[in-house]
């Protein structure tokens, strides 16, 4: 056999069943469709309420277990009840106070951070938006 020989041999099973159940092969535009950064061109603008939505929920369940936790304090320590009963009062009211303020501060902390977010996809999608311009001239 003569080295001339290999390469016919190679070329004659080029439509194997093996080569149809190959992918083809995915360009740099096709990866770019699939990945998971939103376009600059098919986003649509959200309302207030969908970028805030949930950082309020946080704040207003927060505010209700806070204010839930200042009544059972001072319940327990203005009403004259059985003393079993005070006691769980004086032990559920502060921890129902920590939990409402730590959902509270989570809720104020979340906005800012929001807020910067949203800044940068602006920026984000001015200096896209600029580059498509100058490349695509």
């Amino acid at each position: 056999m003569t080295m001339e020989a290999l390469p016919s041999v190679l070329e004659v099973d080029e439509k194997s069943p093996e080569s149809k159940d190959l992918l083809p092969s995915q360009t740099a535009s096709s990866l770019c469709v699939s990945s998971r950064s939103e376009s600059v061109w098919t986003t649509t603008p959200k309302s207030n309420w969908e970028i805030y939505r949930k950082p309020i929920i946080t704040m207003s369940v927060g505010s209700a277990i806070l204010l839930f936790g200042v009544a059972i304090t001072c319940l327990a320590y203005t009403l004259i009840m059985d003393k079993t009963i005070i006691n769980v009062l004086k032990m559920t009211g502060p921890a129902f106070l920590s939990l409402g303020l730590m959902m509270l501060v989570c809720g104020l902390v979340w906005v800012p951070i929001i807020k910067k977010k949203q800044k940068q996809r602006q920026k984000s999608s001015f200096f896209q938006s600029l580059k498509f311009f100058f490349l695509n001239c």
